[in-house]
């Protein structure tokens, strides 16, 4: 799923229209959760979740991208990213990542969760799944802070990293940040510049000001970032069969402050750890 070139900076008019997309995203989110249940098929979570989009006013975005004919990606144990929903049964201790998108007055959103389904009979592998899970969702909320004070785009890649990498240490334990899938700009097309990367680079990045508007999506593996993609030309998996996790928001910087778009609170919840307050787009 390509970046398609666009105006980086969105008028305070844009922002504005950008809300009610991540609310419908986020309905469609809440739906596929609520099905994210050992016996249930990922098909069943892609049905909900359009259902949830449709009922708020809003459209599948995923199914205007070429090829692509579902409302969400679920992506199950070693699977990162990308995974197309069919047949395939949940079963107790699976990891699962649902990306998730919506379309609403020609305005996008873009989310993605993950969840560890409970398995008594396993608690080591749940522990460690939830775990991945816990250190993806707060190195994006340390991303998504971090524009508060950043100066330029790729100081939030730096954040990211530095959350896992802090976290790692307290466990004695090294996790790897996909390199070659990042986040990205987003309005009127769902992917467009600029890239948003997960890690450290050399570039300083676009400037943080009013009017930017980004996915930010960290994708963390327990293992080797290393992946490769099925036959079915969209899944990407693990090399080694480790398991993955990934967290998504979309967000938007105003003349006030930051907005999670994604998030019916703004992001308060999250961000409160890190001493930043959303301020609503005004």
């Amino acid at each position: 799923m390509g970046l398609f070139r666009s105006g980086i900076y969105k008028t305070p008019q844009q922002l504005r229209r950008m809300v009610a997309p991540g609310l419908a995203t986020f309905a469609g989110l809440e739906a596929a959760r609520t099905l994210i249940v050992a016996g249930n098929t990922t098909e069943q979570i892609d049905l909900a979740a359009e259902r949830a989009i449709i009922a708020a006013g809003g459209a599948s975005n995923f199914k205007l991208v070429p090829g692509y004919r579902h409302t969400i990606c679920a992506s199950v144990n070693d699977e990162v990213v990308h995974g197309i929903p069919g047949s395939r049964v949940l079963a107790p201790g699976d990891i699962v990542s649902i990306d998730c998108g919506a379309i609403l007055n020609e305005y996008n959103g873009d989310s993605a969760i993950t969840v560890v389904l409970p398995d008594p009979s396993r608690p080591e592998l749940v522990a460690e799944r939830e775990q991945l899970s816990r250190i993806t969702e707060g190195s994006l909320w340390a991303g998504i802070a971090s524009l508060m004070t950043a100066k330029h785009l790729n100081q939030v890649g730096a954040a990211i990293e530095g959350f896992i990498e802090n976290e790692g240490d307290k466990i004695r334990h090294r996790f790897g940040i996909l390199t070659e899938y990042v986040g990205h700009g987003i309005g009127t097309s769902m992917h467009e510049d600029p890239a948003v990367f997960n890690y450290r680079v050399a570039q300083k990045g676009v400037e943080i000001k009013p009017g930017l508007c980004l996915a930010i999506e960290p994708m963390v593996v327990v293992g080797s970032p290393e992946t490769h993609v099925l036959g079915d030309d969209w899944t990407v998996a693990t090399n080694d069969g480790s398991s993955a996790s990934h967290w998504e928001h979309t967000v938007v910087v105003h003349a006030d402050g930051i907005w999670v778009t994604t998030a019916p609170d703004g992001g308060a919840a999250g961000l409160a750890a890190f001493g930043v307050t959303p301020v609503p787009v005004p």
